[in-house]
């Protein structure tokens, strides 16, 4: 008898009574399928039904079931309302069945589950992957074979995690079997702490969705969608051109064989197709069991599988992908119930009076507490049920050269992964990242750069130190004691200091850690600035000191010792580190980072380059700057504007006053370069550092130079020239200031003490010589009264002497260009003899008489005490003003005021 046929005559026995759960019976199963080729889903149902009957088959071959089963297929049409006359069809016309086996399409599927409660019904479907029937609240007597399309989001999240890809992109077809599977993966991400970068949801034109993933940098993206817009989703990725070793696509794994050939819609080509679909992931369940063991059947999957070949060539359809969960769906409906059967004789034997039907509700519950204990290994794996769910095999494919390759399975049961790496390929040399790594690089100072200046300063440090022994070791001599050793000390250690800063500035994050950089900003300032303080403020004081004493006319005698200039100094450094402790207590100097923008990697590997620099900032930069450079600014300016005033002086006592203000000017000038350029460049550490570099040892090398070279090179080629020279230069608007008031030079330092004591001896001596010389012109003036005819002897005898002794030249090395006081007055010629008349002139006229002997006695006579009374003075000698030329020349006025450089000749007697 067929099957059909027994369903009828058991259809009319249970029409009149319940049917009780005996023994050796024929048990009805419901089964709901579309059968119509019109219908949607038919070519599914159509490859079940052999796999329904082997099953059936092999059951009754096992002899391990003492009933049989019989399948009653109703044709659902995937319509709702020709479904649910189906089924109330098979409820009121049909035998009492014990279960509902199939369930193909989601919508009828659904409407059904719902109401099993209600028929104390139990449905297992094997083709219903909609993931709205996981709902046990309003599905509670609905299980299913296949797994749900949620089934895949725990193996994806497996895979994820394998590649150790913790960024992800969705992207989702707008329906709701999609959405559903898209809010179960959302919820199964954040349990795996993978972050979502983007998630888009499109209609028709997934382009402007596409275009969005790749701005947000998704590199793996995971796409929920059918076969008909895949193609154009891959289509969108070649334009973007989002594939390749960069991207890693996740697609769902049940399209239809060569779907892009079929489904191509786009503007773009197979191959265009086919390049962007290179490498993509699809997931899906396992349909067939790939461990070869024998199962509840007695027969491996590929046995199964030959088996369910046969059977369809001999019908002549097309196989179903469902299959295999439809022949074990009918080993469960046996299992379940020969162990309800089991249960149903044991309280039958504890309650004898009570018939169990299948109407009872304790039997529905039995069915439902059974199903969920099943645990065997049927063709498609360990089939377990969780909730209803089937804990089932996920396959991983990847597609390659055209065609899906497996290349791993997920276990849900043991929750394993297992990936073939050898058949698994990337585009790349490894697996794409999950975003575009940026590796924050530091802008740093080039090694070879900071070892050359750091050599260069190391030669300037030795420099300096050779300057400190020289000026050490050479402190009494006299050319050394005049330039103040003492101010020279701290020129050299305020260059020292700035050379120490340099080795400062070049270190950063790389050579130091993060707190070590913060104590480092604050040690290389202070540093810096107070070197900066040191050198330049002992310049300042020495050219303060060459201005006080010659641009202020007032002063007469003041001694200006070292100990004043160190204390002017010391007032800057206290300035300095008044600034520097307020600056450290109320906003200390910190480490902050400026990052700049993605730059490729010069190497081309799969990374963005984002470069940093590091900086010594604070809250108030700008405020505690300003301060800073407004002290030293004024200090600058000053400093340069008494280098300007005393550009024009020479003191041989301060023999270095030229070269200091020289410094002050390089100074300035430098630090009011490097600043400026040093701001514009603090975006390139490498510029920068040479620039701050370059200006401290340039401005520390040529102040150090300028102040000790000249020095050096004196003691070396004449070590007396501090004692020769005795000259002081003024230009010609100095000469004009000075004119009215002379104001004595001697009395700068100790060291002019000792000279002021030689010029005063030299003076009284050379006094002392024109009280001798007025004499012995007294003696002359009187001969020439007495005896006129001794004029002869004088000129021989006298004459000569006069001329010579009286002859006093360039007594305080003065200009070349000066003149002599005392003119010669007498410029006859030495060859003419006064006492004797050449007879030619006697016949000469009164204008050839004038230059006779008679008139030079007479005019001797006279002009010889005139000019003895009129020049003296001018030497220091006897006040023009006296009557007697043996009055006291101190008592002068004239002489007090004497001016220092001065010049006397007197000759041609």
């Amino acid at each position: 008898m067929q099957p059909s046929s027994r369903l009828a005559s058991a259809s009319a026995a249970a029409a009149a009574a319940p049917a009780p759960l005996t023994d050796g019976e024929n048990l009805p199963i419901m089964v709901l399928m579309p059968m119509n080729e019109s219908a949607l889903m038919s070519s599914i149902s159509q490859g079940i039904e052999p796999a329904v009957q082997l099953a059936i088959q092999h059951i009754r071959e096992s002899r391990k079931y003492s009933f049989s089963l019989i399948t009653k297929i109703y044709d659902t049409e995937c319509d709702n309302a020709k479904g649910l006359r189906a089924f109330f069809d098979a409820i009121c016309y049909g035998p009492k069945h014990l279960m509902i086996f199939g369930g193909v399409c989601p919508s009828v599927t659904s409407i059904i589950a719902e109401s099993l409660e209600g028929w104390n019904l139990v449905q297992l479907s094997f083709a219903a992957t909609t993931p709205v029937l996981a709902d046990k609240k309003k599905y509670p007597n609905f299980f299913r074979t296949v797994p749900s399309d949620n089934a895949v989001n725990p193996a994806v999240v497996k895979f994820l995690n394998y590649y150790n890809w913790s960024r992800v992109g969705t992207l989702t077809q707008d329906v709701q079997r999609f959405s559903e599977v898209r809010n179960d993966l959302t919820s199964e991400l954040e349990k795996a702490d993978i972050q979502i970068a983007d998630t888009e949801s499109f209609s028709n034109d997934p382009c402007v969705n596409v275009k969005k993933l790749k701005d947000n940098d998704v590199r793996i993206i995971i796409g929920q969608f059918d076969e008909n817009l895949a193609s154009k989703v891959f289509c969108c990725a070649y334009n973007l051109n989002m594939f390749g070793s960069k991207y890693q696509w996740i697609i769902p794994g049940w399209y239809q064989g060569n779907w892009w050939e079929q489904a191509n819609t786009t503007n773009c080509t197979t191959k265009k197709l086919l390049t962007a679909m290179e490498g993509y992931i699809s997931v899906d369940f396992e349909p067939l069991s790939a461990r070869q063991i024998k199962g509840i059947s007695g027969r491996t999957p590929k046995d199964y599988e030959r088996e369910y070949s046969q059977e369809l060539q001999q019908k002549g359809v097309e196989a179903s992908k469902f299959h295999g969960f439809a022949y074990d769906g009918i080993w469960v409906i046996a299992k379940t119930l020969t162990r309800v059967m089991e249960l149903l004789r044991i309280k039958q034997r504890q309650n004898i009076y009570h018939n169990f039907t299948v109407d009872d509700r304790e039997v529905g519950k039995m069915v439902l507490d059974v199903m969920n204990e099943t645990n065997f290994f049927g063709v498609t794996g360990q089939v377990m049920f969780r909730n209803g769910e089937r804990m089932g095999t996920i396959k991983f494919n990847q597609f390659q050269e055209g065609r899906e390759v497996k290349v791993g399975e997920y276990n849900a049961i043991a929750d394993l992964l297992d990936l073939n790496n050898n058949s698994i390929r990337f585009q790349g040399v490894e697996p794409p990242k999950d975003r575009t790594f940026v590796r924050l690089q530091r802008r740093h100072i080039n090694v070879p750069l900071y070892s050359i200046l750091s050599t260069i300063t190391i030669l300037g440090m030795l420099m300096a130190g050779a300057f400190l022994f020289f000026n050490i070791k050479n402190r009494n001599h006299r050319l050394i004691k005049m330039s103040s050793p003492y101010m020279n000390n701290l020129i050299i250690l305020g260059g020292m200091l700035s050379y120490a800063s340099i080795f400062l500035f070049g270190l950063d994050g790389g050579f130091v850690s993060d707190k070590e950089f913060e104590t480092l900003c604050t040690v290389r300032t202070w540093i810096l600035i107070v070197g900066y303080t040191t050198a330049f403020g002992a310049m300042f004081a020495k050219t303060w000191r060459v201005h006080a004493i010659f641009k202020n006319v007032k002063m007469k005698k003041k001694i200006i010792k070292d100990q004043k200039l160190l204390i002017i100094v010391g007032g800057m450094l206290l300035i300095d580190l008044c600034i520097l402790i307020c600056w450290q207590i109320v906003d200390p100097l910190r480490r902050t980072v400026e990052e700049y923008s993605l730059e490729a990697d010069p190497e081309g590997r799969d990374i963005s380059i984002r470069p940093f620099l590091e900086h010594c900032e604070n809250t108030h930069m700008t405020i505690w700057l300003g301060i800073v450079y407004a002290y030293k600014g004024l200090l600058m300016l000053f400093g340069c504007f008494l280098a300007w005033e005393t550009r024009n002086v020479s003191i041989p006592a301060l023999n270095d006053s030229k070269y200091i203000g020289m410094s002050v000017y390089n100074v300035g000038i430098m630090c009011i370069i490097g600043a400026a350029v040093s701001f514009l460049t603090r975006d390139q550490p490498n510029v920068q550092f040479c620039i701050v570099a370059l200006v401290i040892i340039f401005c520390s090398t040529i102040t150090l130079c300028l102040v000790f070279v000249p020095k050096f090179i004196t003691m070396r080629t004449n070590p007396d020239a501090a004692t020769q020279n005795r000259r002081m230069k003024f230009t010609q608007n100095q000469k004009k200031e000075d004119s009215k008031t002379s104001t004595s030079v001697t009395s700068v330092n100790q060291a002019n003490t000792s000279r002021l004591d030689g010029l005063q001896t030299d003076n009284h001596r050379l006094r002392m010589r024109i009280t001798e010389l007025d004499k012995e012109l007294e003696e002359v003036t009187m001969q020439l009264q007495d005896t006129p005819e001794k004029t002869p002897y004088i000129k021989q005898n006298h004459y000569p002497d006069a001329n010579n002794i009286l002859s006093i030249r360039n007594f305080t090395d003065g200009k070349d260009g000066e003149k002599s006081i005392l003119k010669n007055h007498l410029e006859q010629k030495p060859q003419a003899q006064w006492g004797s008349m050449d007879p030619s002139r006697i016949n000469r006229g009164p204008l050839e008489d004038i230059n006779s002997p008679e008139h030079i006695q007479r005019r001797l006579s006279l002009q010889l005490p005139i000019l003895h009374h009129a020049y003296l003075p001018s030497i220091g000698g006897v006040d023009a003003s006296c009557t007697s030329p043996n009055g006291s020349p101190g008592s002068s006025p004239r002489h007090r005021h004497m001016p220092p450089s001065y010049r006397v000749m007197v000759s041609g007697l």
